[in-house]
């Protein structure tokens, strides 16, 4: 295991660039996100509004192909973005690149708005849909269709990164975040010599029982869900996800109201070590450029992570939407970022560092992870539950469940782009041998492979955003035209 753990952590560093290599990719992913943005004249801030009417259903058409209205496209892939990186990811960003990564975590959220409206614009764009009305499109399809047939062999790497990244981005990882606050919550109730707290070899990994006992439960539910076996299951995931959400929503509002006195503070101190982070608090030795770097570097990933903007996975859950209008699609998806990073994951960052959660030392080294994210909802609910800790734990168990059924969807498309529809049923086995693999193994390696899935599948897609900006800057003119007439006309 350590060598899987040496070559996933080469990999993952060469892909990011650091601390061995030039970061590239935070150029690549930030470089075009301030292109499009500019190219876009500020779409993401002048057409938010435009976002929220076409959510509410004001433009809405049943004659309109597609599959499902603009809410319930909107519901569906923040059902695949709301989970494990607004919970564990920002607590990981914070761990090892200090208070100031979540800066930097909105500077990614800002930029990417734009690129997500791109992306589902292209979408629907050059999505198929077919002779029984379903849609299928994303990256792969508008990199075929848009750029050209030369261009096919991108859109089979991207569909590949697709399928590596699902079992990655959108499975192991959550599997894994979710049995490490299990057995956090574990450690909490039982004795340490307890047998299901000491480590055994399994399959030459050494992991605690009750772990392996999670990867089982997590893999059967997701079986379940997956295989097609018991419909319900996702129905009552679908209600009790948005719910959960909610509640961890108030629940950290509810904190922050407490701490209001140190929300400016707080504030000050996250900008301050975005560009100036303290070494003591993100465990790497370097200069003043190096740490900086080093803290700009996670942020940048964990947000990535968190809104998936530029990754590419999204544009497939947007390309299904009811609409005739690629660009109304486009504003839509925009709110993707917005509530994701912007809102929740801001909401995390704050009641971390607020409560001084992250330079807390137990057992001698500082909380990582979701038990970091668990701790700081312990302290900062103190004076009202005693278990505040518990909001988050039941919030992981369901943010993982219905984040890696949604990814399930992205990776089956990629796969069935790959190799047809004969290759839906071996991916589905396969997705959920990795939702096991994941619960178990060490934590450097289940995100050093996400992140080194998240990188290369971002590659070809913004390859294809930028290329195709032109077109997306055309249709975007087109339509807010007409719109503007159409509004002029209904006040008339």
């Amino acid at each position: 295991m350590d060598k899987v753990k040496l070559i996933i952590q080469t990999l993952a560093n060469t892909v990011w660039g650091w601390p061995e290599f030039f970061p590239l990719m935070v150029l690549i992913l930030l470089g075009s996100g301030i292109y499009i943005t500019f190219r876009l004249k500020w779409i993401q801030l002048f057409k938010v509004w435009h976002s929220i009417d076409a959510v509410r259903g004001k433009f809405n058409d049943p004659h309109d192909p597609g599959d499902i209205t603009h809410f319930q496209t909107i519901s569906a892939v923040l059902s695949a973005t709301v989970g494990i990186g607004n919970i564990a990811g920002v607590a990981t960003a914070i761990y090892y690149g200090g208070p100031g990564a979540l800066f930097w975590m909105w500077i990614t959220a800002i930029f990417g708005m734009a690129l997500k409206y791109a992306e589902a614009t292209l979408a629907v764009r050059y999505r198929i849909i077919s002779p029984n009305g379903a849609a299928s499109g994303g990256p792969m399809y508008y990199i075929e269709k848009g750029l050209g047939a030369k261009w096919k062999p991108l859109a089979l790497a991207f569909a590949a990164f697709a399928v590596i990244s699902s079992m990655g981005t959108g499975n192991s990882i959550q599997a894994f975040t979710c049995a490490d606050q299990i057995l956090s919550e574990f450690k909490l109730a039982l004795p340490a010599a307890s047998p299901a707290l000491i480590p055994v070899n399994f399959i030459g990994i050494n992991v605690e029982p009750v772990r392996i006992a999670t990867g089982i439960f997590l893999a059967v539910a997701v079986a379940l869900v997956i295989l097609g076996g018991i419909q319900r299951i996702g129905r009552v995931t679908s209600y009790l996800s948005p719910i959960m959400a909610l509640i961890y929503f108030i629940a950290g509002m509810i904190i922050l109201t407490i701490n209001w006195r140190h929300i400016l503070p707080t504030l000050a101190v996250i900008f301050s070590e975005a560009f100036k982070p303290r070494a003591e608090l993100v465990g790497f030795t370097g200069g003043g450029f190096l740490l900086f770097l080093n803290t700009m570097i996670w942020g940048v990933k964990r947000g990535l992570f968190s809104n998936e903007a530029g990754q590419g996975s999204a544009p497939i859950g947007h390309a299904a939407s009811k609409t005739r209008e690629p660009a109304r699609e486009g504003t839509v998806s925009m709110l993707g970022p917005l509530i994701d990073t912007l809102i929740i994951c801001s909401i995390t960052g704050l009641v971390i560092v607020s409560t001084n959660a992250h330079e807390v030392i137990i057992n001698g080294s500082r909380m990582n992870s979701s038990p970091l994210t668990a701790y700081a909802f312990k302290v900062g609910l103190a004076s009202i539950i005693p278990w505040g800790d518990k909001i988050v734990t039941l919030s992981v168990f369901l943010f993982a469940i219905s984040t890696a059924i949604s990814w399930s969807y992205y990776g089956d498309r990629a796969a069935e782009y790959l190799f047809g529809p004969r290759a839906i049923l071996p991916y589905k086995w396969v997705y959920v041998l990795f939702h096991f693999i994941g619960a178990i193994v060490p934590l450097e390696v289940v995100w050093g492979f996400g992140d080194v899935a998240l990188g290369l599948m971002a590659v070809p897609n913004l390859i294809a955003v930028v290329l195709l900006s032109g077109q997306v800057a055309k249709i975007t003119k087109d339509y807010f035209s007409r719109d503007a007439q159409w509004r002029v006309k209904a006040r008339g």
